[in-house]
């Protein structure tokens, strides 16, 4: 038995007790639920193993109560290699692949109908044993998850609970029989196609035809919670066990799948169609003291009311982030070796965070030695917004919600609730990327001070950054419905935009692939942050190991970094964990 109590690492032996009925005896199998007695509490947990021989001489105790179904044998093995994998315990995988409520019966499974062939392209995808399919942002998802489905249950993942219930409704409709997690649990271990997020990687599904992954970059997938993993590695696993296809989409593939698997290209009119107009509106010959985030083209855009779909205004800027400029030709101050943005922390050194490179203050471009400070907040930009448009502007944060109110009694809002915004009320739009998901569709977005995020803290910024015009493309639609993307920056030709205004993310691609193999990052190398009260102690007793590197503390948390996630993993694990708080976080997203 493997209880489920954080700090319990050991199993426990238990028999059946013979009073049982012989439906709940035969219910004890490998991934059971069930309750027993530790330690004078009745503890929930699961059964990893039946017909163990105990120690010679031992009296084992009865369970309690066998509570119901949970995860098969193949989820219970696929949980041990997660717990090695991102270097944690496999209680807490096991609790993400278990039921919301008991289930004691499973019903028979229904007769599939027949589904169509697909697109011979995508058809294609499924030839293969891992597939990396590069879609334009608002390319066509219903036809892979059909063609997954053809082949017989199939496991579905989607990175949002709406984009989750849209695609299990479509397929419902042309016939597939669909569980939709997590409320699904039960139909899914009788035999159905599963449609969910994160969690659904771990999801029961009977014999196993084919693996989905839409939008592997977005980093929803991956767990904050220890262990930190991440639900698109997780299916890639489960397919290569269970000897299926796997098929991972994405408008940006992550150069993790890149590695992982052979990627597929639309033909270049097709893709180069799907993105909206993209423009880059170069800011470093503007005045920053008159116009400060408004350029003249953005004031223009505002004053627009000729366009049916709001326009958004994106700055993805909660506090006093900083960036550094030059007084003279604007651009950015940022680091010659990893690209992000630069500090001053004295008169004569400008020093990067996150490679720990220092420079003299010097521009690159022009030779100044002065530099200046840009920033702003969300709630500033919508006042000064209203005052350009003379209407009503919205602000939008994570902590805000898309109701409409109506009318009725009106109270006051409780401390730590949602704040709750009309989406009805205003045609123009500020906040942070949270607007970006608030939001359906939009006539134009404008990226106020998108530096922010090329210069970020972080060797994922690219990426990210890449990600966040993904998500405002989808807004606008594709090129001939004549939405704009409009991106502010000191840094026009970064390979960000670039890549973007071109419609062909393989520009980000091979830049990033080329500097992430020079400073040996992910995926070129395995990295794990340690942070927490006992952090110190736990890295002090790790023995010096060849081939491990362990740089910090930098923002109070350690970096271990090694050739690959087996020999990272041994290195963690070859010394006993110190009592108190501390956490492992394998392949961090913001490092």
């Amino acid at each position: 038995m493997l209880p489920d109590v954080t700090g319990i690492t050991k199993t426990f032996d238990y028999v059946v007790p013979d009073s049982w009925s012989e439906a709940n005896r035969k219910m004890v199998q490998v991934g059971s639920i069930v309750r027993f007695d530790l330690g004078g509490r009745r503890l929930r947990g699961w059964v990893v193993g039946c017909d163990v021989e105990p120690a010679v001489g031992v009296s084992l105790r009865a369970l309690t109560k066998v509570t119901g179904y949970g995860p098969s044998a193949d989820i219970v093995e696929l949980a041990h290699w997660a717990a090695d994998r991102w270097v944690g315990h496999p209680s807490r995988l096991l609790v993400a692949a278990s039921p919301l409520k008991a289930v004691t019966r499973l019903s028979a499974p229904r007769p599939a109908k027949p589904i169509p062939e697909q697109d011979p392209f995508v058809e294609s995808a499924f030839e293969r044993d891992r597939s990396v399919v590069q879609l334009p942002p608002r390319g066509a998802s219903l036809p892979y998850a059909l063609a997954a489905a053809r082949r017989g249950n199939a496991l579905i993942l989607v990175p949002s609970v709406t984009r989750a219930k849209w695609l299990s409704r479509n397929l419902a409709d042309l016939g597939v029989r669909v569980a939709a997690m997590p409320e699904g649990w039960a139909r899914a271990a009788s035999g159905a196609t599963v449609v969910g997020g994160r969690a659904a990687a771990w999801a029961p599904v009977n014999d196993l035809a084919a693996v989905v992954v839409f939008d592997e970059h977005d980093e929803v997938y991956q767990d904050e919670r220890s262990p930190t993993w991440n639900a698109r590695d997780v299916a890639q696993e489960r397919a290569r066990r269970a000897g299926v296809p796997c098929v991972v989409l994405s408008p940006n593939p992550t150069l993790e799948s890149v590695e992982w698997g052979d990627l597929l290209l639309p033909e270049r009119p097709q893709e180069r169609a799907g993105w909206p107009r993209v423009e880059i509106i170069d800011r470093r010959s503007d005045d920053i003291g008159r116009t400060g985030l408004f350029s003249d083209t953005v004031v223009r855009a505002l004053r627009d009311t000729t366009a049916e779909d709001p326009i958004v205004f994106v700055l993805n800027r909660k506090g006093r982030a900083r960036l550094l400029a030059c007084t003279s030709c604007g651009e950015l101050g940022l680091c010659d070796v990893c690209s992000s943005a630069l500090k001053q922390h004295d008169e004569d050194l400008l020093e990067c965070s996150t490679c720990g490179t220092n420079r003299p203050v010097v521009c690159g471009s022009c030779g100044s030695s002065t530099f200046k400070r840009i920033r702003m907040g969300v709630t500033r930009a919508r006042e000064e917004l209203e005052a350009l448009a003379g209407r009503k502007v919205v602000e939008v944060s994570a902590s805000s919600t898309g109701t409409k109110k109506s009318g009725g009694a009106r109270g006051a809002r409780k401390v730590g609730a949602p704040e709750e915004i009309d989406l009805a009320s205003a045609d123009v739009f500020v906040g942070t990327e949270a607007v970006l998901h608030r939001i359906k569709r939009a006539s134009a977005v404008v990226f106020l001070d998108f530096d922010q995020e090329l210069g970020g803290l972080r060797y994922r910024s690219a990426e990210q950054a890449f990600g966040f015009l993904v998500r405002a493309a989808r807004l606008l639609g594709p090129r001939k419905e004549g939405g704009r993307l409009l991106v502010q920056t000191r840094k026009p030709e970064h390979e960000v935009l670039r890549a973007a205004v071109q419609s062909d993310p393989s520009i980000l691609r091979d830049a990033e692939k080329q500097r992430r193999q020079e400073l040996r990052l992910p995926p070129y190398s395995a990295m794990a942050a340690i942070s927490g009260s006992v952090a110190e102690e736990f890295i002090a007793s790790l023995p010096p190991t060849e081939g491990v590197m362990v740089q910090g503390p930098i923002d109070e948390r350690w970096l271990v970094r090694a050739a690959n996630h087996e020999i990272l993993g041994g290195f963690l694990r070859s010394v006993d964990r110190p009592a108190g708080r501390m956490r492992i976080e394998v392949d961090p997203l913001r490092v």
